[in-house]
């Protein structure tokens, strides 16, 4: 069946048209002005614009006032272990009869260190020297010399010159000693001793210096330790053929120090 369009339906088709046009129109133009430019307000909701990042950091709050100090603290022990250097030094007009004379001298000085209580771990052979004797002018050697060193190590102080005067007397003329040392073998409690000194100091230290600049004491960031002042030994001197007695032994005392850096915060 024909049908037919009057004049006013026709312009209301029309108008209907033009409105859809528009309609999508503005639809098209919002949402490609939303892809250029955004609002400050939407742009912080979006959370993952690289502008963003950046004024994020601008806003970060600057880092504590924080105080540095290095605290000192020192312990003094007693020496409970003695370490002997000696040997034999012998003479004669060849090699291999000085070299005989040399080991059967230092057999006799490890037999009285044995006898007198020291392990055989703790005798050490330290050195063996060879060497011609030249006479004033000449070239040619007159004898030769051997020398063999040992470290003993002697760890009852109350009976440590004894030791020592018996293992002389075994070597004879020929007994030399190089030297006695004297060192603290267990430095564990003493140690922890000097650590709270020099936490205690730090702490003093900070304290004062927190007042000076009129900020309060805050707790403790950082603690370092610094390296330890091992305790020197004590050297003494002798000639191996003078002893006549038992050798005197006076341990003294010797000091361990400790240092540590301390970072207080302030505020």
């Amino acid at each position: 069946m024909a049908s037919t369009v009057t004049p006013k339906v026709r312009v209301a088709a029309a108008g209907a048209v033009a409105a859809i046009l528009l309609i999508g129109a503005f639809a098209v133009g919002a949402d490609q002005g939303g892809a250029a430019v955004r609002t400050p307000s939407a742009s912080g909701r979006a959370g993952g614009q690289p502008g963003v990042r950046g004024a994020a950091q601008l806003t970060a709050s600057p880092a504590a006032a924080r105080i540095t100090v290095t605290g000192n603290g020192a312990v003094s022990g007693t020496p409970n272990q003695l370490a002997l250097g000696m040997g034999v030094h012998v003479s004669a007009a060849s090699v291999a009869s000085a070299l005989q004379q040399a080991n059967a001298a230092v057999r006799r000085v490890t037999a009285a260190l044995r006898a007198r209580g020291v392990a055989a771990s703790h005798i050490q052979t330290s050195g063996l020297y060879i060497q011609p004797n030249y006479p004033a002018g000449s070239s040619a050697p007159s004898g030769y010399g051997v020398s063999e060193l040992l470290t003993a190590t002697l760890t009852q102080l109350a009976v440590a010159g004894g030791q020592i005067e018996a293992a002389v007397r075994a070597g004879g003329n020929a007994a030399t000693v190089d030297n006695v040392s004297l060192s603290l073998t267990d430095t564990s409690g003493l140690l922890a001793t000097a650590r709270a000194r020099a936490i205690a100091d730090a702490r003093v230290k900070a304290a004062q210096y927190a007042k000076a600049v009129g900020q309060p004491l805050g707790p403790v960031i950082s603690v370092s330790d610094q390296a330890n002042a091992v305790p020197l030994p004590i050297y003494a001197n002798a000639a191996g053929s003078a002893a006549r007695s038992s050798v005197p032994i006076s341990p003294g005392s010797q000091q361990l120090s400790i240092s540590v850096t301390v970072v207080y915060a302030l505020g």
